[in-house]
């Protein structure tokens, strides 16, 4: 089974050799890591106490980013090794003050693995989520290097939890202790004997609960809501951009609309400003003196701060394979509404059930959800305090953790 996931792995490679040709993306993911060993065998002799973090993209980096930084702040000593798999986190990233080394994680070969943990022997590693690399994880086991899972979330159709699954199973039990979002992923891996598990909740929460304090101000978006009230759409593909067109259209006079697309690239910008009915102004080159319904952020890096400014939140992706991060709209108090597909987000869920956050089908479901909060202020008051509440009870993940890594790591 091994040879047929290390196969994959390589056709996986080719494939993305292939269409560096014609995507940017691909070309970057191949770029980054080409000849990139000699780099990172240079890298590596700064420091012989290296702990690496690995995480998929900017998301996964968020959910790890309060668990480096406590290490950080507390054992200082430590070098911080942070791979990406994918460019849309490397590049954002790749500067990150409080990481030693960032780089592109090496295509997942057995080669590459021993070849990139004997590099660096780690003291430990630390994936994030989802990150499961299995021919990194035999490596580290094969070198005894301690390695730890931080806010993992598994579901019952995941492989490891198939008939067929034995395989994948057998990989988990490399994995020296795993930290949680929920007591339903500690219920599953129990029920496949593995009992190496914490319930900590997501770290992200300790990450997003500190930017109502310390988002830094936006003038110009400050000035566009002016005295309205303000949706803002965030990291929407064309399939939200569709349903929105409508909740657009139907905007009163005292109501505005930030629209924030997942695609920043200049086809999609022009394309979704000609699709526009309203008028609108480019957050680039927005002009004070010019008055408009519609601002377009047309640059990366400022949403979870901009939703500051919110008096709701569309949060885009439901239509695709899964919704975008609502953790920072909520942290500021925004209910939130999105597309039906949402379930791999315990946040998501939960907040359903208590009511700061709903999910739409279709275009009239999300006309009929976002006029109720729009025209009743007592009840979009109600939702907003109940993601103020909810956010505050699921702080403490990253407090969890690092009482047990001082336990079993750093003692």
């Amino acid at each position: 089974m091994r040879l047929i996931y290390s196969l994959f792995v390589h056709l996986y490679s080719l494939a993305a050799w292939l269409s560096a040709m014609f995507s940017p993306k691909a070309s970057k993911w191949v770029s980054g890591r080409k000849n990139q060993f000699e780099v990172l065998q240079q890298k590596a002799l700064s420091s012989d106490q290296w702990l690496w973090f690995h995480a998929s993209s900017l998301g996964e980096f968020e959910q790890g980013r309060p668990v480096i930084e406590a290490i950080k702040r507390q054992f200082p000593d430590y070098a911080i090794l942070l791979t990406f798999f994918s460019p849309s986190g490397f590049e954002i990233r790749k500067n990150y003050e409080f990481a030693d080394c960032v780089a592109y994680l090496p295509a997942d070969t057995l080669a590459h693995a021993r070849k990139f943990v004997d590099t660096f022997r780690p003291k430990a590693a630390f994936f994030i989520k989802y990150e499961f690399w299995f021919n990194y994880m035999l490596a580290l086991r094969q070198n005894d290097i301690p390695l730890f899972f931080i806010s993992a979330r598994f579901r019952n159709k995941q492989h490891f939890f198939r008939s067929y699954g034995f395989w994948f199973r057998k990989q988990l039990k490399y994995v020296t202790h795993f930290f949680v979002q929920d007591e339903a992923s500690s219920s599953l891996l129990s029920s496949i004997g593995i009992t190496n598990s914490t319930t900590t909740g997501d770290t992200r929460f300790d990450r997003v609960a500190m930017l109502p304090a310390t988002a830094k101000p936006f003038p110009d978006v400050a000035h566009f809501k002016g005295s309205r009230k303000l949706i803002i759409a965030g990291s929407t593909w064309p399939p939200d951009e569709k349903i929105l067109s409508s909740l657009i259209a139907a905007l009163p006079e005292d109501w505005a609309m930030i629209l924030a697309p997942h695609d920043v690239g200049a086809n999609h910008i022009s394309s979704l400003s000609k699709s526009l009915k309203q008028t609108y102004q480019l957050y680039s080159v927005y002009n004070q003196n010019v008055s408009c319904k519609v601002l377009v952020i047309d640059s990366i890096g400022i949403l979870s701060q901009v939703y500051q400014y919110a008096d709701f939140v569309y949060i885009g992706g439901g239509f695709g394979q899964s919704i975008h991060n609502i953790q920072e709209p909520v942290t500021f108090g925004c209910p939130v509404i999105f597309g039906p597909r949402y379930q791999k987000f315990s946040e998501a869920v939960d907040l359903i059930r208590l009511g700061g956050a709903f999910t739409v089908n279709n275009q009239g479901q999300l006309l009929e959800t976002a006029q109720k909060l729009m025209q009743d202020e007592t009840y979009r008051n109600q939702c907003s305090a109940v993601c103020t509440s909810y956010v505050s009870k699921q702080t403490g993940a990253t407090d969890k953790i690092m009482n047990h890594l001082q336990q079993h790591l750093f003692n």
